[in-house]
């Protein structure tokens, strides 16, 4: 009878919180004191409501994207900083959420905050947002730094999911400091093994990520 409990009781757990995909991990299993803020389970982001498939505030990744990514952290520890992450793997549901708000040219809630030089119309031929994202592979992570002992973002010239060219890696109409600090994600994020994409400086893929070709589908539970 026990024995029976238990396995009901596991068929719970699997159903009821998800189930990932082999590969992969909730981050703090292997980064427990990591600062997670996942934008698009909240409505504070370019659409301007939750997006659907993300369910809960836990970044998942990757196995070796999370081993290589506490690394990075730290790394960075040593100098009292640490990563904020605001998005790791990204459901293709979610990815057609933004698809189909693309549709809507009428629906600009946010416009003013993420794309106020941009029109909407012309957010995927600029790839700011793509009809297949790196994200839903596993292996891409939007993060930031933050300072160890308040636990403000170093100031890096734009806010993260800006759409916009003072966004772009080398943009030049910025502050030194500013430019230090983008610097300072780049030089350790490429240290340990990690790409940027020049348009977002806070958007980062795994070299030789474990599946490169697979878009995956599962909920963020």
């Amino acid at each position: 009878m026990r024995n029976l409990f238990t396995l009901l009781f596991t068929l719970y757990y699997v159903f009821s919180f998800g189930q990932l995909e082999r590969g992969f991990t909730y981050v703090r299993d292997i980064i427990p004191d990591l600062e997670v803020e996942l934008r698009y389970y909240t409505a504070n982001n370019f659409v301007g409501t939750p997006i659907e498939g993300y369910e809960s505030n836990r970044l998942i990744l990757t196995i070796e994207t999370a081993k290589k990514l506490k690394l990075v952290h730290e790394a960075l520890q040593e100098q009292n900083l640490c990563l904020k992450v605001y998005d790791g793997y990204r459901p293709q549901r979610s990815v057609n959420h933004f698809i189909l708000w693309a549709k809507d040219l009428n629906d600009t809630i946010n416009k003013h905050i993420f794309y106020p030089e941009v029109k909407k119309k012309h957010l995927f031929r600029e790839q700011y947002i793509a009809s297949r994202s790196g994200h839903s592979r596993g292996s891409t992570v939007d993060l930031t730094i933050i300072d160890g002992n308040t636990g403000e973002a170093l100031d890096m010239g734009s806010p993260y999911d800006f759409f916009g060219e003072k966004s772009w890696v080398n943009y030049g109409k910025i502050t030194d400091k500013q430019k230090a600090n983008r610097q300072l994600l780049q030089t350790v994020m490429l240290k340990h093994g990690f790409r940027n994409y020049p348009k977002e400086w806070w958007h980062f893929t795994l070299r030789g990520e474990p599946f490169p070709n697979t878009y995956f589908d599962f909920p963020i539970k």
